[in-house]
């Protein structure tokens, strides 16, 4: 498969930080970091939402209320995402939200988007791995992954972060 070419450093584009914003303690850890390499290097950054559809359900009636309340999650976990990258270093991320599996929606998304230069992930802390979605991107798919993958250690703290990153 020809990926498309990155542009993000051409004139009239800037590189952008990819986080996905799915509510767990290491996401937190992965928006920190971006947003503060973001400021530091005068990069965007995108926060993603993934919505899974609801399984054996029609799209009608049941199907159309679980998949309403996953978007309003997602939404909620997009405008969370986005108040921590304001508050660790006053980046205001663009917010995106697809519907599907994770690692085909972050695939999708830096298919589409030229400019997203780095997916930024954390590990989880506890002691069952890195957690799914390291696991997924990071390990089956990373040498053919179209763009680097920085993995956060999920117990850095803010402090930690800060001097890692800008």
């Amino acid at each position: 498969m020809t990926r498309a070419k990155r542009r993000s450093f051409e004139t009239g584009h800037r590189p952008k930080f990819l986080v996905i914003a799915d509510g767990s303690p290491e996401s937190g850890r992965a928006v920190h970091f971006a947003a503060r390499r973001s400021a530091r290097t005068g990069a965007n950054m995108v926060v993603l939402g993934v919505v899974a559809p609801p399984e054996g359900f029609e799209w009608l009636g049941v199907g159309d209320v679980i998949r309403a309340e996953a978007e309003e999650t997602a939404a909620r976990l997009l405008d969370a995402a986005a108040a921590l990258a304001r508050a660790a270093a006053g980046v205001d991320p663009e917010r995106v939200m697809r519907e599907g599996e994770s690692a085909e929606a972050i695939t999708a998304l830096i298919d589409e988007d030229e400019d997203i230069s780095f997916l930024v992930l954390a590990a989880a802390t506890d002691s069952s791995g890195p957690g799914p979605l390291v696991t997924t991107i990071a390990g089956k798919g990373s040498s053919t992954f179209p763009i680097p993958i920085v993995i956060v250690p999920g117990n850095l703290a803010d402090e930690e972060i800060e001097a890692l990153a800008g």
